[in-house]
C-alpha cells in the first residue's frame, strides 16, 4: 500500500509538471521532503494533514496516497476538513511607496479553493500572499491590500505587468516592462511617484509576478 501511495503521487506529480522541491514548499516542508519520501522511503508514510492537502491539490482521492479507508471518507466531512489549499502569507510588506526593508517570515497562510487557484493560471505550489505598503501603485493596488504573488514568475522571460521585485534590499511593486534594448522600465500607477527609465536588469531581482488582489473595503 505505501509503495502503491509513492508510485501514485510521482505519477500525479510527473503528469502536472510540477516538481518535488516547489511540492515540498507549498506543505511548509524542507525542498527535499517529497523526493526522499518517494525515492528513500523516508518518512514511510506521509504525514496526514500533507497526505490530505495533496489529495485535494490533485483532485484526488485521499486513498491513493496512502489513507486507510475510514479516514478518506471522513475527509468529505465539512467538519473535519474545510478542502480549502492553505497559501502561505509572508510577514512582509511589498513597498508602493518610498520602500521598506523586508524580512522572510512566515504569518497564518490563507485558505482558497483548489479548483479557483488552478484557474488563475498558477502553480499552488509558487504562490504566497504579502501585503502592499504605500499608495504609489494606486489606483490600482491600494495600502494595506492582498496581494498573490506567482514566484515561479522570476525564472520566466520577462512580460509587462506589476511584479514584486527587490532593488537595493528594498522590497517593491512596480509595473514592469522591458524596453527593445534590453533594459527595464519600472513605473508607479500613482502619477506623484517617479518611474524610472532603462534600469538594467543586473540591478533588479524579481521575487514573483502579481496575479490576483484582495482589497479591504
Amino acid at each position: 500500500m505505501t509503495e502503491d501511495a509513492r508510485a501514485n503521487l510521482e505519477k500525479l506529480i510527473r503528469e502536472n509538471g510540477h516538481d518535488f522541491a516547489a511540492l515540498s514548499k507549498m506543505l511548509g516542508k524542507n525542498p527535499a521532503y517529497i523526493q526522499q519520501y518517494i525515492r528513500r522511503g523516508s518518512p514511510k508514510k506521509l504525514d496526514e494533514n500533507d497526505r490530505r492537502r495533496l489529495a485535494e491539490f490533485y483532485g484526488v482521492d485521499e486513498r491513493l496516497l496512502g489513507a486507510p479507508t475510514a479516514r478518506a471518507l471522513s475527509a468529505k466531512n465539512p467538519g473535519r476538513s474545510d478542502g480549502l489549499l492553505r497559501i502561505r502569507q509572508l510577514q512582509v510588506g511589498a513597498s508602493a511607496g518610498p520602500g521598506s526593508l523586508a524580512d522572510d517570515e512566515h504569518a497564518e497562510p490563507m485558505g482558497f479553493a483548489p479548483k479557483w487557484l488552478r484557474r488563475l493560471g498558477a502553480d499552488p505550489a509558487n504562490l504566497s500572499l504579502i501585503v502592499v505598503d504605500g499608495d504609489s501603485m494606486a489606483p490600482t493596488l491600494g495600502d494595506g491590500d492582498d496581494i498573490m504573488v506567482d514566484h515561479a514568475a522570476a525564472t520566466r522571460p520577462l512580460r509587462d505587468g506589476i511584479y514584486v521585485l527587490r532593488m537595493e534590499d528594498v522590497l517593491l511593486v512596480k509595473r514592469v516592462a522591458m524596453g527593445p534594448s534590453g533594459k527595464l522600465t519600472i513605473r508607479s500607477d500613482n502619477p506623484q511617484y517617479p518611474d524610472w527609465e532603462d534600469v538594467s536588469a543586473e540591478n533588479v531581482n524579481i521575487i514573483g509576478r502579481v496575479v490576483w488582489t484582495g482589497r479591504r473595503l
